[in-house]
């Protein structure tokens, strides 16, 4: 896979990566709005194998399990070891990503115990908002509004998120998958991290938006500065590259 195709498929990570954000700003939309709610949804137990598969066994095993109703996410397994395994589908990218409303996006992540702390109360609340049919701008005025009033708590040092699912779906754009690794945080130079530089393995873009050209739709949102990271093998064990999922 190519490092242009890497960075697409970053896009549907949740975040955009690297030197293709302006591109998929500058898109089109290709889902301009919401599809039925029924092509969200996934079978109970296919949903918890796909959740479960973002992960080694060693942890997603004894991780909480969430999958998507019709109110929002639900507990569908109770975890003891402070993860939490999910299928994020596209509306929880960033807000300008092209494919912010297509149904076919299926990203198993699972994320560590500051994640679960601290990101995963924005996926609730986003996921509540679009299973109530609420637009983009609503459910950004509604995310703006938990942080203004302490509803939704400060990003914890040190969140991540494993993205290593063989099956997960995540971008209509070329090889629809890449294993990986996702870490947010505050940092607010990608280069402290050696992001972009020749030969870094290392990707970044901020979380909520692609592209920064009306800083307004950042007022009142926190800085946050995602990593990704591309890692060799799928959570099973076996190594990246072609497969026929």
């Amino acid at each position: 896979m190519s490092r242009e195709s890497e960075l697409t498929i970053g896009f549907a990570l949740v975040i955009a990566m690297g030197c293709g954000v302006s591109n998929a700003a500058a898109q089109t939309d290709k889902y301009p709005r919401m599809a039925a709610i029924g092509q969200y949804l996934m079978e109970k137990n296919a949903e918890i194998q796909l959740a479960r598969s973002a992960a080694p066994d060693s942890i997603s095993r004894d991780a909480t399990i969430l999958v998507l109703g019709r109110q929002g996410y639900e507990t569908a397994v109770e975890g003891k070891n402070g993860f939490v395994c999910m299928v994020e589908r596209g509306w929880m990218a960033a807000f300008d990503w092209s494919e912010f409303w297509n149904p076919k996006v299926r990203a198993a992540d699972c994320l560590n115990p500051q994640a679960a702390r601290s990101i995963l109360p924005i996926a609730f609340l986003r996921s509540r908002m679009v299973m109530a049919g609420r637009s983009k701008a609503e459910i950004l005025s509604a995310i703006k509004a938990a942080f203004e009033n302490r509803q939704l708590p400060d990003l914890e040092s040190g969140a991540m998120v494993y993205m290593m699912s063989k099956s997960a779906y995540l971008t209509d754009e070329d090889d629809h998958n890449v294993p990986h690794l996702m870490f947010f945080t505050a940092v607010m130079d990608a280069k402290d991290w050696g992001s972009g530089a020749a030969g870094s393995p290392v990707m970044s873009a901020p979380y909520w938006f692609f592209s920064s050209k009306e800083p307004s739709q950042m007022k009142g949102l926190p800085p946050i500065l995602v990593f990704l990271v591309v890692v060799a093998d799928w959570s099973d064990g076996t190594p990246a590259g072609k497969h026929n999922d």
